[in-house]
């Protein structure tokens, strides 16, 4: 039979085929080894972008919100969680039920107009009350809105001797709304404790509640 025969065309075709194929797949073999054995990752799965100024600590510890409430709820007894807003807050707003209620800051009354809000102010007894109710070696995650209050306390905390605490960065309320077509853009509704499915009350846990001993002037 010829070899020109439309059999030993198509012979010839599969032929190159598995010569290419054979190429190809030295190749990748080669650009494996020469990675470590590891392929390139997608672009997808790269580390998450820097958390901004105000959330960073200088022990460096960070959890969500719901990472939070998870390693609460498997190890009740072994983690601290510390919501450090204000009791209006606590009131109004709604707390975890689990959380030492601990203020970092009291609420004032006098408007800030260039600020366009009623600031709060600092209570110098913060430490000392958070170390009756834990001790330097905890494991505490520190809560309040959105993650820069929490950040101060986390702060303060380590600077007293305490090593393992960290910051819950989207806090209570989460992020804001950035998208401009929304009609909730500006409102705090992404992530946080009270949109991540973790449980929250009203009702107000004085047992819980760690309070400054006087009235802050």
């Amino acid at each position: 039979m010829a070899e020109s025969s439309p059999f030993y065309s198509r012979l010839a075709g599969e032929r190159t085929l598995l010569f290419l194929t054979l190429i190809i797949a030295i190749g990748l073999s080669s650009a494996a080894v020469a990675n470590g054995g590891q392929t390139e990752k997608p672009t997808s799965q790269t580390s998450k972008p820097e958390l901004p100024k105000a959330k960073q600590t200088v022990l460096g510890l960070y959890v969500t919100a719901k990472e939070a409430y998870e390693r609460w709820k498997a190890e009740p007894e072994k983690m601290i969680i510390l919501d450090v807003r204000t009791p209006e807050e606590y009131f109004f707003v709604g707390h975890p039920a689990m959380a030492w209620k601990i203020p970092l800051a009291a609420q004032t009354y006098e408007w800030d107009a260039e600020k366009k809000q009623f600031p709060r102010k600092p209570l110098p007894d913060f430490v000392s009350r958070v170390s009756e109710v834990a001790k330097p070696d905890d494991t505490i995650m520190v809560m309040c809105r959105s993650g820069n209050r929490s950040a101060m306390a986390v702060n303060l905390l380590a600077k007293a001797g305490f090593k393992n605490v960290y910051n819950i960065i989207d806090g209570m309320e989460g992020d804001a709304v950035e998208d401009p077509d929304s009609v909730f853009v500006g409102q705090r509704l992404k992530n946080g404790w009270k949109n991540s499915g973790c449980p929250w009350t009203y009702k107000l846990t004085p047992e819980r509640m760690v309070l400054p001993k006087k009235q802050v002037d």
